[in-house]
């Protein structure tokens, strides 16, 4: 479990820079954000961070003694609702007793962030700024401290197992649904709690799509299995992909030999300093010399966590690219596929953190090209 000095560093950098923005408190609706700041997982998040002084935890009523089991540090105002418009009366109760003007919000898709929460609050606290301090806990949660290390260093070694454990499940007549069962099996049985699985077999590519119980694997396709695993809480991203045949064609060594390239020059300038669009761009000289980056999706790495897919994440966000690799960072690459018409889609990805200048790999998906 996360240590109680762990969390209260936490919590204390949030409110230093929730001080030096002028925010009176924060809001936190979303679930990884909450994990972060206390450190487990509570189901319908709601905890108001004010710049200084505790947390206010919002808890339904008759859940407030297990939540005080499960808490890491005790130091947290418990107050209990009934129903949705209890909480958001007590919430507005809170923030008018901090005498609160700038309030901060994470915008996002996450779970338990709504459009209707923010319209609610908005409409009762009409002389209230809302700010969005998502920016603020992206940048706090991408520096992973020697906990996180551990625990992505764990769900490093199950993602590497389960990867493992599918691929060598393929074989002729087999639905990709049947090899999702065979990655989440393993996955369970080995302590992940939300693991995410995505199977895609040729030939028509595909990006994460979710398996179907429809599409069988046959000779002369490409099959890619992607994993991530999760151990309490972080997770690791692995990937790895395999044709299915005795001889692959010309196309998919090419494309092959491409990837293997693309990984070692992705893994040899991804540094501290070094901005992920200049990355990027050697990286499409690569491409571009087998002929293939029309082929390969824009952005190459993301970062990996409390989600399996969080800042930066340079290959959904173009803003995210202009960023610069730090030390302590956790991240996927290569996380793009070279898209292959008529095999389907070409994909390594192995999950690594920035230690002492140096990118150590927690998942070992490139020692199977």
């Amino acid at each position: 479990m996360v240590s109680p000095s762990t969390i209260f560093s936490r919590l204390q950098r949030f409110q230093s820079k929730l001080k030096d923005l002028g925010i009176d408190c924060a809001m936190i609706r979303t679930l990884s954000d909450y994990k972060y700041l206390l450190g487990f997982k509570w189901l319908r998040p709601a905890m108001l961070i004010p710049a200084e002084g505790i947390p206010k935890v919002f808890i339904a009523s008759g859940e407030e003694e297990g939540f005080m089991e499960r808490a890491v540090i005790k130091d947290v105002e418990v107050i209990t609702y009934l129903e949705g418009g209890d909480l958001m009366s007590k919430v507005t109760s809170a923030v008018r007793s901090l005498k609160a003007r700038r309030v901060g919000m994470v915008f996002t898709v996450e779970r338990d962030s709504y459009s209707l929460l923010y319209e609610l609050f908005k409409r009762a606290n009409k002389d209230v700024e809302v700010v969005d301090v998502g920016p603020i806990l992206s940048g706090l949660r991408a520096i992973k401290d020697d906990y996180e290390v551990e625990c992505i260093r764990q769900a490093g070694s199950i993602a590497s197992k389960v990867l493992e454990r599918t691929l060598s499940s393929i074989r002729g007549g087999i639905s990709e649904t049947e090899l999702a069962a065979e990655a989440y099996y393993e996955a369970y049985k080995s302590g992940c709690e939300e693991p995410h699985i995505y199977v895609n077999s040729g030939p028509h590519p595909k990006v994460h799509s979710e398996p179907s119980k429809d599409i069988k694997v046959r000779e002369g396709v490409l099959v890619t299995v992607i994993i991530a695993c999760d151990y309490n809480g972080y997770y690791a991203n692995t990937s790895a992909t395999t044709y299915v045949g005795l001889q692959p064609p010309e196309a998919v060594l090419n494309s092959l030999k491409c990837v293997k390239e693309v990984y070692e020059r992705a893994y040899e300038l991804t540094k501290p300093g070094v901005r992920f669009a200049e990355v990027m761009k050697s990286l499409d000289e690569v491409y571009m010399k087998y002929g293939l980056l029309k082929n390969r999706l824009v952005g190459y790495t993301h970062g990996v966590g409390l989600q399996p897919e969080e800042y930066p994440i340079t290959t959904i966000i173009a803003a995210h690219r202009a960023t610069a690799a730090e030390e302590r960072m956790a991240l996927a690459f290569i996380h793009s596929p070279i898209m292959l018409p008529r095999y389907g889609s070409v994909k390594f990805e192995d999950t690594f953190i920035i230690i002492n200048n140096k990118l150590v790999r927690m998942t070992n998906a490139i020692n199977l090209l």
